[in-house]
């Protein structure tokens, strides 16, 4: 039977190759959420708002739970709550953002399309591994070794400032999204076509007819939506590549099988984010292009002048 140490590091690596395994198969399948929601009626189709709430809460409840218990710890020790303590300071980071994930935008979102009960059902299984993992490593002695001293190191605020610029480019570039449906909904046009400005409702999927009461879909203007369809991924991807670099040495690259023993949960999480969100954005870019045809042929998907 394996040891605490033993199910960590089976759960790092396999959370390392699943993503892999999922890129390719997200670049044929559509998740069914959002903007790709099925069309028709069913009883696997769950409330957007509510599903999301509770998909995301997952991820802070799994990680203070790992954190506070400290699994790799000795028997009877526990982190300092403290945060002039390296890890815990980071913690708090992690779990502001998710308090604004989980909770703030979703509870200031007018509306969201219904998802299938799949994909909240995969984000519980994504976030349980992935806040168990990071509760799990800043709680342990490899973390307080690695952190040891940090707040004099200038990696470790460099890292913290790309974390800020990342959390603070996420909100305003979702709060652009949010207030094209708030002017949507305020002028009862959840469901009309709106001819002025190339705006018109999500009504399709990949060009195809679709009819969705609820959710209004524009072309988004301003900051980073200048050059890349999808800016919220592009600064949430620099969130956690500034926390993993605060957080825990870069693995190793000499070989996969050196990269799968060292690669630490903080460095997972930006991998991850990347293999299952870069499909979703080439797509929805790709969407947009084919739903405005004044859709501006200069920006690209989700990184600035490169993809």
């Amino acid at each position: 039977m394996l040891d605490a140490q033993g199910l960590y590091d089976l759960a790092r690596k396999w959370f390392a190759l699943t993503p892999l395994a999922i890129f390719p198969v997200t670049f044929a399948i559509d998740a069914p959420f959002g903007r790709f929601a099925p069309s028709k009626d069913s009883i696997f189709l769950v409330d957007g708002i509510k599903s999301w709430i509770f998909m995301e809460l997952i991820s802070p409840a799994f990680f203070i739970y790992t954190f506070l218990h400290s699994p790799l710890s000795p028997p009877g020790a526990s982190p300092s709550l403290a945060l002039s303590h390296p890890p815990t300071f980071l913690s708090a980071l992690f779990l502001l953002h998710y308090l604004n994930r989980a909770l703030i935008s979703p509870l200031r979102t007018p509306s969201r399309s219904k998802s299938h009960l799949l994909v909240p059902l995969s984000a519980i299984a994504f976030n349980s591994v992935n806040g168990s993992l990071l509760g799990t490593y800043l709680s342990s002695p490899a973390a307080d070794a690695f952190l040891d001293g940090a707040f004099a190191r200038p990696r470790f605020w460099a890292g913290v400032a790309l974390w800020a610029l990342g959390l603070v480019g996420n909100v305003v570039h979702d709060e652009i999204l949010l207030n094209i449906r708030r002017k949507a909904k305020a002028k009862g046009k959840g469901k009309a076509h709106e001819s002025n400005g190339g705006a018109k409702d999500d009504d399709d999927n990949n060009g195809k007819a679709k009819r969705n009461a609820q959710e209004h879909y524009a072309i988004p203007h301003g900051l980073l939506y200048r050059f890349i369809s999808y800016p919220n991924y592009f600064c949430e991807w620099m969130e956690w590549l500034g926390f993993a670099l605060a957080a825990s040495p870069a693995p190793s690259c000499t070989s996969f099988a050196a990269f799968l023993a060292t690669v630490s949960p903080p460095w997972l999480f930006v991998f991850s984010e990347f293999f299952l969100m870069f499909p979703r954005a080439w797509k929805g870019h790709k969407w947009y292009h084919s739903r405005f045809p004044d859709y501006p042929k200069e920006r690209k998907a989700v990184i600035p002048f490169l993809l």
